[in-house]
C-alpha cells in the first residue's frame, strides 16, 4: 500500500520517460490513488523517441494528460556547457551525462506541477540508485511544499523481472524490453548509459552489440579524421570552421566522433548510497569537447588559476553527481568557473582515430605561450637571473636544513649528522 503520509493526493505529476519503470508507475498510481489525476511530463533532452507513441502509451496506461517539452537547447546551454567549462568528470572517468540531465528534467516537472496546481510529484527512481537524489534534491530546492511519491521505495516490485511481469499483466507494451534483453538505458544528447544485464558480471566482456552510438575501434575507419573545434569562453561555438547552434553542433560531433569509436567508457562507479555499479557510457561529442577544452586551458590559464580550477572540478563533479545542482555551493563555484574561463577562447585541431582523440594543434588570442620565452635564446629572458630566483625560492629549504642539522648536533645526534654528511659527499 502507498505510504499514508501522502494523504491521498488529488493531482500527481509524474516524471515520465515511457520506459519500463515509469510505464508501470502510471497504472500503479491509479490503483493506489484512484481519485487522483496522474499527469505525465516527458522532457526531450535528445533521446530518440517516437513521441506520438509515448503519448499514446501514457494515456492508455491511465494518465489524464501528458506534457512533452523540448528542452534540448536549454539543457546544453545552461547545464552541459557550464559543466564542460568546469572540466568536471566524476571519479576521473564518468562524463556525467545522466547526472547532468536530472536537474533540468526535475525543474521542468516542478514548473508543470505548479502550473497544474498539483499537490504531489512522482518519479521512477529506485531506492538504491542515484537519480532519486537528483530528482528529490531539485524538488526540495524549487518546490519543498510538494509531496513526493517514490513507488520503488514503497511497492512490492523488487526487480526488473517483476516489473516486466507487472507490465505484461496490465497489458503495457514493452517494445524491445524482455527478460532476455533486460539492459537499463538512459540517453540524451550528451551520452548513452547502459546498465544491468550481462554488465552485472564484471569479468564478462560487454557484448559489442550493446553499443548504440559508437563503432567498434576495430571496425572504425583506418584513416584518421581531422576536425577543429572553436571555443568561446569555455563553450563550443563552431565545428570545422562553421558556427552552429548548440543542438546541431553536438549532434554532428556525436556522429563524426562515434564513427571513429570515440567516446566509450567502461566504469565501475561509486554510487551515492555507497553501492558500486557497472555502466558502459557512450559520449562521443563529450569526449572530444572535454579534450579540446583541456588543451585550451593549458595555454590560456596561468598556473595558479589552472590548478585551482582542477581542484574545484573534482568537487563540482561531486555536486552534479549527488544532485546538488541548485545548491548555493554549486552556484558560488559557478561564479569562479565563469570568471576563470573569460579567456578560454580559441581553436583546437584534433585527429580522431580508432577510439583515440589526438591533438594536432591549438591556438588562442589569449595564449600565454610565447615562443621567445620558451626557446633557449636570451632575447626576452636572461638565464643568469635564474640563480637569484633559485636562491630566494629555495631559501626556506636552506634555512630548514641548517636549523635541523644544528638541532641534531645540540641534541647529541652528531654521529648521525656526520654519517649523513659523509653520505652526501659520496
Amino acid at each position: 500500500m502507498a505510504d499514508k503520509q501522502y494523504n491521498k493526493p488529488k493531482k500527481i505529476v509524474l516524471a515520465y520517460s515511457g520506459g519500463l519503470d515509469t510505464s508501470i508507475i502510471v497504472p500503479w498510481l491509479k490503483e493506489e490513488y484512484p481519485k487522483a489525476d496522474v499527469i505525465c511530463v516527458c522532457t526531450d533532452v535528445g533521446q530518440k523517441e517516437d513521441w506520438d507513441t509515448v503519448e499514446e502509451k501514457a494515456l492508455k496506461s491511465g494518465a489524464s494528460k501528458i506534457y512533452i517539452a523540448d528542452i534540448r537547447e536549454e539543457f546544453l546551454k545552461d547545464y552541459v556547457f557550464p559543466m564542460i567549462r568546469s572540466s568536471a568528470t566524476y571519479e576521473g572517468k564518468y562524463p556525467l551525462g545522466t547526472a547532468i540531465s536530472r536537474p533540468i528534467q526535475a525543474k521542468k516537472q516542478i514548473e508543470i506541477a505548479i502550473k497544474e496546481k498539483a499537490d504531489a510529484v512522482a518519479h521512477g527512481c529506485t531506492g538504491k540508485g542515484n537519480d532519486q537524489m537528483r530528482f528529490e534534491l531539485t524538488y526540495k530546492a524549487l518546490a519543498p511544499h510538494l509531496k513526493v511519491i517514490a513507488p520503488w521505495r514503497i511497492w512490492n516490485i523488487n526487480s526488473r523481472e517483476q516489473a516486466i511481469e507487472y507490465a505484461m499483466k496490465h497489458n503495457i507494451p514493452l517494445g524491445n524490453i524482455s527478460k532476455k534483453n533486460i539492459y537499463s538505458r538512459d540517453e540524451n544528447l550528451w551520452s548513452t548509459r547502459h546498465g544491468r544485464g550481462s554488465l552485472d558480471d564484471l569479468w564478462q566482456t560487454p557484448p559489442e552489440d550493446l553499443h548504440q552510438r559508437t563503432a567498434s575501434p576495430q571496425a572504425a575507419p583506418n584513416k584518421a579524421e581531422e576536425i577543429t573545434i572553436d571555443i568561446e569562453k569555455g563553450a563550443p561555438i563552431a565545428l570545422n570552421g562553421k558556427a552552429l547552434p548548440p543542438v546541431e553542433l553536438i549532434e554532428k560531433l556525436n556522429t563524426i566522433a562515434g564513427k571513429h569509436g570515440v567516446g566509450r567508457a567502461d566504469i565501475v562507479e561509486t554510487g551515492i548510497v555507497g553501492i558500486k555499479s557497472h555502466y558502459i557510457y557512450e559520449a562521443p561529442a563529450g569526449t572530444v569537447l572535454a579534450r579540446a577544452i583541456k588543451e585550451l586551458e593549458m595555454i590560456t590559464l596561468d598556473s595558479d588559476t589552472l590548478h585551482q580550477k582542477q581542484l574545484m572540478a573534482i568537487r563540482y563533479s561531486e555536486l552534479i553527481y549527488t544532485g546538488n545542482w541548485f545548491s548555493l555551493l554549486r552556484e558560488s563555484m559557478e561564479a569562479f568557473m565563469e570568471e576563470s574561463s573569460k579567456y578560454l577562447t580559441g581553436s583546437v585541431k584534433l585527429f580522431l582515430y580508432k577510439g583515440n582523440v589526438l591533438v594536432g594543434g591549438r591556438k588562442s588570442p589569449y595564449s600565454l605561450y610565447t615562443g621567445d620565452f620558451a626557446s633557449f635564446g636570451e632575447k626576452n629572458y636572461r638565464q643568469k637571473d635564474a640563480e637569484g630566483f633559485i636562491n630566494l625560492f629555495g631559501l626556506s629549504t636552506e634555512i630548514s636544513a641548517t636549523v635541523h642539522k644544528k638541532t641534531a648536533k645540540n641534541s647529541g645526534h652528531s654521529e648521525d649528522v656526520k654519517k649523513t654528511d659523509k653520505s652526501n659527499k659520496k
